[in-house]
C-alpha cells in the first residue's frame, strides 16, 4: 500500500510541475507548445521515479498527442518503428547468440587474463576501447559491439566470486554498462565522423558562412580529441573513485583462476567459432559501411559506396545477422539452430518502446512549436563576456538533449545560434561549437542518447542509477567542454 500511495503523490506531482509548465510557455505563436512541454513534463517524472513501467510511459504520446492536437495517431505511431529500434533489437538477438554458444565465456576470461581483474583497470579499459572505435563508427554501432562482451564478463564473475562479494558485483556491472554507453559518446565528440551532431555543424557553419575558412578533419580533432580524453580520464576518476568506490584488489583471487578456467574451456567449439563469426562480420560491416572523410580532397569509400547499396542501413546489417543465427544448424545441440526463438523471449522488448517513446519526444517538440520557443530564447541572449556565453550554451543544450534526440537538437539550434552571433557581432565558433559538443553530453536518462537507451535496454542498469551518475556527468562535461574549448579556441581556430 505504501508504494501505491507513494506512485500516486509521484503522478500527482508530474501533473501539478505539468500545469506550471505549461503557464510559464508562452503560446502567442505555439498554441500547442505548452501542452507540449505539460506532456514532457509528465513523462520526465513519471520515467524518473517509475510511476508506471517505463515501457508504458513511453506510449503516452499515442494517446496524448492525438488527444490534444500535438499528431495523429497514424503519425505518432511511426516513430515506434524507426530503424535504430531494429538496430537494437538485432544487436541483441546476435549477443544471445554468443551467450547461447558459451563464446561469450571464452571472451570474458580472455579479456581478464590480459586486463587482470582489478574492477577499475578493466572499466578503463573499456572506456578506452570504446571511445577509440567511437571515434570512427557511430556510437549506437560501437555500443552494439561493446555491450556483449561487457555483459559476458559480468556473467563470467558472477559464477567465479564467492557470495560476500555479490553486492561488489552488482555495483561494477552498473559502472560497466554505464562506462560503455558514457564512453561512446565521449568518444564521438573527438573526431568530425564521430557523431552526428559535428557533422551537421561542419555542413551548417559551410552553408551559413560561405565566406569562413571550413573546419578540416585535423583541426576538429586538435579540439576534440583533448576534450575527449581529458573526458575519458576524468569519467573514469568519477565513475570508479566517487560515484561507484570500486576496489583495488582483483575480483579473482589469483590469475591461475582465470587460466585454469580458460583451459577447462578446452578448444573453441564449432558453435562458439560460427556464432563469433557472424558477429565479427556484422561488427566489421557496422565499421566499414560509410565514407570516412580525411579532408576536403580525401575520402575512404565504405562498402555502401563501392556497390552502390546505399540503402542498406547498420540495422539492415543486424538483422540479417540475426536471421543467420537461426539459419546456422548448432553441433552441440542436436536438432536446433544457434538460435531459437524461445532463447530471446527474455530479450528486453519494453526498451523498444522507450526508443519509440524517446522518437516521438523529439517529434512532438517540432510539430508543437516547442523548438521555436527555444530557439527563441537562445535569439534572445545578450552578449556579457565569452566564458559566460559557452556557459550558458553548453547547459542549455545540455539539459535540452535529455528529452530529444541531438540531431534534433543541434539541427534546431545551431541555425538559431548562427544568427545571434551576427546580431551580437562575435565569431559563430564561439557558440556553435561548444553547443554541438554539449549535444553529446546528455548522460542522464535513457532516452536523451540511444547509447543510453541500449545500456538501459541491458537490464542491468535501473533509471535512478543512470540519473545519480548522469548529473554528475551532465556538470563535469558543462566543465570540460567550457574549460578546454576556452582553452584552445584561440590556437585552435584563432578566435
Amino acid at each position: 500500500m505504501k508504494s501505491v500511495s507513494k506512485k500516486w503523490m509521484y503522478f500527482l506531482l508530474a501533473i501539478i510541475l505539468a500545469v506550471v509548465g505549461y503557464w510559464l510557455v508562452p503560446s502567442e505563436a505555439n498554441p500547442k507548445a505548452p501542452i507540449m512541454a505539460a506532456i514532457v513534463i509528465v513523462m520526465a517524472v513519471c520515467w524518473i521515479f517509475e510511476v508506471l513501467p517505463i515501457a508504458v510511459t513511453s506510449l503516452f504520446p499515442m494517446f496524448l498527442f492525438p488527444l490534444f492536437g500535438i499528431l495523429d495517431a497514424k503519425d505518432t505511431a511511426v516513430f515506434y518503428g524507426k530503424e535504430i529500434i531494429f538496430l537494437f533489437l538485432g544487436g541483441l538477438m546476435l549477443a544471445q547468440g554468443i551467450q547461447q554458444s558459451n563464446l561469450h565465456q571464452r571472451l570474458a576470461l580472455r579479456i581478464v587474463s590480459v586486463i587482470g581483474s582489478k574492477p577499475a583497470h578493466l572499466i578503463l579499459g573499456f572506456m578506452i576501447t570504446t571511445a577509440f572505435l567511437s571515434m570512427w563508427i557511430s556510437n549506437t554501432a560501437t555500443v552494439m559491439v561493446m555491450m556483449p562482451i561487457g555483459i559476458s564478463i559480468i556473467e563470467e564473475l558472477k559464477t567465479s566470486i564467492t557470495n560476500h562479494n555479490k553486492k561488489l558485483i552488482s555495483r561494477f556491472a552498473v559502472a560497466l554498462m554505464l562506462c560503455i554507453a558514457y564512453a561512446a559518446d565521449i568518444g564521438g565528440m573527438a573526431t568530425v565522423i564521430g557523431t552526428m551532431p559535428n557533422m551537421i555543424f561542419i555542413e551548417m557553419y559551410q552553408t551559413i558562412f560561405p565566406d569562413k575558412a571550413a573546419i578540416g578533419f585535423t583541426q576538429w580533432m586538435m579540439m576534440g580529441l583533448p576534450i575527449a580524453i581529458t573526458f575519458i580520464i576524468t569519467g573514469w576518476l568519477l565513475l570508479t573513485k566517487i560515484i561507484y568506490r570500486m576496489p583495488k584488489d582483483n575480483l579473482l583471487k589469483s590469475n591461475d583462476v582465470v587460466k585454469s578456467q580458460l583451459h577447462g574451456l578446452g578448444k573453441i567449439t564449432r558453435d562458439e567459432a560460427l556464432s563469433g563469426l557472424v558477429f565479427f562480420m556484422a561488427a566489421v560491416l557496422w565499421i566499414t559501411g560509410s565514407d570516412l572523410r580525411l579532408s576536403e580532397t580525401i575520402t575512404i569509400q565504405g562498402w555502401r559506396t563501392v556497390f552502390g547499396l546505399e540503402m542498406t542501413t547498420d540495422a539492415t546489417i543486424a538483422i540479417a545477422a540475426a536471421t543467420l543465427l537461426f539459419l546456422i544448424p548448432s553441433k552441440q545441440r542436436q536438432g536446433e539452430m544457434l538460435l531459437k526463438w524461445s532463447h530471446v523471449h527474455s530479450l528486453p522488448w519494453g526498451v523498444l518502446l522507450l526508443f519509440g517513446g524517446g522518437f516521438a519526444i523529439a517529434g512532438g517538440f517540432s510539430s508543437s512549436g516547442l523548438s521555436d520557443v527555444v530557439g527563441n530564447l537562445f535569439a534572445q541572449m545578450t552578449y556579457s563576456s565569452p566564458l559566460v556565453m559557452v556557459v550558458v550554451v553548453c547547459v542549455v543544450l545540455t539539459l535540452l538533449t535529455e528529452v530529444t534526440s541531438n540531431t534534433a537538437t543541434t539541427n534546431l539550434v545551431l541555425p538559431i545560434l548562427a544568427q545571434a552571433s551576427i546580431a551580437l557581432d562575435i565569431e559563430p565558433i564561439l557558440l556553435m561549437i561548444p553547443a554541438t559538443l554539449s549535444a553529446s553530453c546528455a548522460f542522464m536518462m535513457p532516452v536523451a542518447s540511444p547509447t543510453q537507451a541500449i545500456i538501459f535496454g541491458s537490464g542491468y542498469v535501473k533509471i535512478k542509477q543512470m540519473i545519480r551518475a548522469g548529473i554528475l556527468f551532465n556538470l563535469l562535461g558543462v566543465i570540460i567542454v567550457t574549460t578546454v574549448f576556452m582553452l584552445l579556441s584561440k590556437f585552435v581556430f584563432g578566435v
